[in-house]
């Protein structure tokens, strides 16, 4: 299975039309099919994220009846689909569980120098979207669109830090990770 996601995960790096540079990934290559009078009439669906390392990430699902033109077309909608993410440095600002259809990922936040515990396209989505350490489970559904889609949903419901502190009316210390907190010097 560790071969199959290999070849299924290439990563690009493509100048966008204004010049900026993005990650993009292959997440997922599978063939489907429609019914029709005289048989199966088969068709490829990729999806690919494209993100810029720096907190910008979108999820682009692409069908055709041959494998490179659904990736150009999955491509072009990930680039148009392209949302900005909140996050604290390397992590994300506090644990969050995103959802889309049955599938549901918990994402927290991890000390520096943990990296992304991650697998498949959770992985390939926080790492286009620039988190460096982060911790995340998958719950409920296996499906691999499902499950990127929870993921970005999971993004896109972050909040900053400061915002955060002044909506609950507390110290930005006591809402920050412990290992992102200044030390108090006596």
């Amino acid at each position: 299975m560790a071969g199959r996601d290999d070849r299924r995960q290439t990563q690009r790096r493509d100048r966008d039309d204004g010049g900026e540079e993005l990650d993009e990934r292959v997440i997922d290559i599978t063939r489907v099919a429609k019914v029709i009078k005289g048989g199966r009439r088969f068709a490829f669906r990729t999806v690919v994220v494209a993100g810029d390392n720096r907190g910008r990430v979108g999820i682009g699902v692409g069908k055709s009846r041959a494998v490179p033109d659904a990736i150009r077309k999955a491509t072009e909608h990930a680039r148009r689909s392209i949302k900005p993410v909140k996050l604290a440095g390397p992590t994300i600002p506090h644990e969050i569980i995103g959802e889309f259809g049955g599938a549901r990922v918990m994402l927290k936040p991890a000390s520096p120098g943990t990296g992304v515990i991650a697998g498949g396209g959770v992985r390939a989505v926080l790492e286009a979207a620039g988190v460096r350490d982060i911790l995340t489970k998958s719950l409920g559904s296996a499906n691999v669109l499902n499950v990127v889609y929870a993921t970005l949903e999971a993004l896109s419901q972050l909040k900053d830090s400061n915002t955060e502190a002044t909506q609950r009316g507390k110290d930005l210390r006591s809402v920050t990770p412990f290992w992102s907190r200044e030390k108090k010097h006596d």
